[in-house]
């Protein structure tokens, strides 16, 4: 008999420094943003933006870290962590800020 296994996708994607994306990013795994991202990024995980990272667009994820910069809009269904080298421009939809 065949047992049915739901896989919790931990995948961890990253944009490194020097790329760059222009379009929409889509995701059930964390992502790391180290480069530039122009667009939406929708995940169910959580996000982090390193020191060197930007994104101008849309957010919509569970967890948020920034360390880099962010011009747009940020939906957080958890906890957004705002670094003490963070730069965000834009709304803020979260259930949790913490800010370093």
């Amino acid at each position: 008999m065949a047992k049915n296994v739901e896989m919790d996708n931990q995948a961890i994607n990253l944009i490194g420094t020097g790329t760059t994306i222009e379009g929409n990013v889509t995701s059930n795994g964390d992502i790391r943003v180290d480069g530039v991202l122009k667009g939406v990024l929708n995940t169910k995980g959580k996000v982090i933006v390193g020191e060197s990272g930007k994104i101008n667009g849309e957010v919509h994820c569970k967890n948020f870290e920034v360390e880099g910069t962010i011009d747009g809009k940020t939906f957080v269904s958890e906890l957004l962590s705002l670094r003490a080298n963070s730069k965000l421009t834009g709304e803020i939809t979260t259930n949790k800020l913490a800010i370093e």
